[in-house]
């Protein structure tokens, strides 16, 4: 059962995400095999967070990298290596594409997956 808070929370959540895999698939006719992207889970709702990172290296030189985090339902479990594709709706809508960076923070109401950029499949 959904609580109240989590229901509260997912309301927030405007932008849509999808996310994609690489599987085997054979050809029937050929019986050749190839490796081609498919789609995982789509059109989930999520919300997507921009964060500006501050450092300082030994000379005392700021570099500032941008931080990406994609909030979404604990229930949705997403492998490690996948695609995934965020679509913004308002004004301008936008498309971003991201891979899984590290491991996700699964939460009671939500779970957090810092994002790198795509890159393409391994």
């Amino acid at each position: 059962m959904v609580n109240a808070h989590r229901k509260a929370l997912e309301r927030l959540w405007k932008d849509r995400c999808s996310f994609y895999v690489k599987q085997e698939v054979t050809d029937p006719d050929t019986n050749l095999t190839d490796f081609q992207e498919v789609p995982l889970l789509e059109d989930q709702p999520c919300k997507l967070s921009f964060e500006n990172l501050t450092t300082t290296d030994e000379n005392h030189v700021a570099t500032v990298a941008q931080g990406v985090k994609l909030f979404l339902s604990p229930d949705v479990v997403i492998p490690p290596g996948c695609k995934i594709v965020v679509h913004r709706f308002n004004e301008l809508e936008r498309e971003f594409t991201y891979s899984q960076s590290g491991e996700a923070g699964v939460f009671t109401n939500h779970q957090e997956i810092t994002l790198a950029l795509w890159n393409g499949w391994a």
